[in-house]
Parts: structure tokens; C-alpha cells; sequence
């Protein structure tokens, strides 16, 4: 079988390469109440009295969005957002098997810079950095310098 037939058919049983793992498990009733309601209250009013607690109570410290508008893809070009997809999925399996990092894609269903900033910038509290990816030039210096001004996050 050639690799690109393979390769669908990989992409086709496994509905894609990434999905998000508990680390922790509810077995019973505590520790759903320890990882949800009501326990999880705790560490919400601890994060709203000192926002610098979140990446100490949250995934945050250690997870990242590889974001794209699908303009520069590879060696395929501008194909959008959509197909797109599969190549962010692919980075982010290489963000975690080679580095440890959770990653998540987002592909974002618009050109414009402005609202890719925005889109970003309003995603902040969830990730601790972004990797831009496959965002045609100069746009993803542009985007990128904004980013760095206009957020925290790495």
C-alpha cells in the first residue's frame, strides 16, 4: 500500500491522531466531588483571589495552541483552515512525543490578522504559549509580533 493511501486510512479509523486524556480518574462518588462538583469550587476561589495560581491548578502550565489560518500549508499551499487540520494534529503529536508539551490545534477559519490576534488573545487563559504554524509570510511575523506585545503567553 503507498504511504498516502496508508495514511488516510490511519487518519479515517482513528478519527484523527490527537484526544484529550484525563489525568485524573472518578471512580466513585468522591472523586467525582473531589474533581468536579463541589471540590473543584476550591480551587476556582483560590485562581480568582491570586490569578497567578493557574498554571498551579490547571492543565495551563503545560499545554499549548498550534494555531493556523491554513494559508501556507506544507508543500500544499493555501488549502484553509479545515484541511489544515490534519497537519496541526500532527504537530501537536510531535509537540507531545518529542517534548512532553500538551498541545491543541486550532485552526482558524479566517485570513485576517486582526482577527486571528483576537481569536488568540481571547484564548489566553487556556494556554500558556502558541505556536504559529503554516501561516503564510510576512502575515505570521506581523501576527506574531502583535501577539508578543499584546499577550503573556510564550
Amino acid at each position: 500500500m503507498d504511504i498516502y493511501k496508508e495514511s488516510l486510512l490511519m487518519h479515517k479509523d482513528r478519527r484523527g491522531k490527537i484526544d484529550v486524556v484525563a489525568k485524573v480518574f472518578t471512580e466513585n462518588e468522591h472523586d467525582l466531588a473531589l474533581a468536579y462538583s463541589p471540590g473543584v469550587a476550591e480551587p476556582c476561589r483560590q485562581i480568582q483571589k491570586d490569578p497567578s495560581l493557574l498554571n498551579t491548578y490547571t492543565a495551563r502550565a503545560n499545554m499549548i495552541a498550534v494555531v493556523s489560518d491554513g494559508s501556507a500549508v506544507l508543500g500544499l499551499g493555501n488549502i484553509g483552515a479545515r484541511a489544515a487540520m490534519p497537519v496541526m494534529e500532527g504537530k501537536c503529536v510531535l509537540f507531545k512525543q518529542f517534548g512532553g508539551v500538551s498541545a491543541f490545534p486550532l485552526c482558524i477559519d479566517s485570513q485576517d490578522n486582526n482577527k486571528i490576534v483576537e481569536a488568540v488573545k481571547l484564548l489566553e487563559p487556556s494556554f500558556a504559549g502558541i505556536n504559529l504554524e503554516d501561516i503564510s509570510a510576512p502575515r505570521c511575523f506581523e501576527i506574531e509580533e502583535r501577539l508578543k506585545k499584546e499577550t503573556k503567553m510564550v
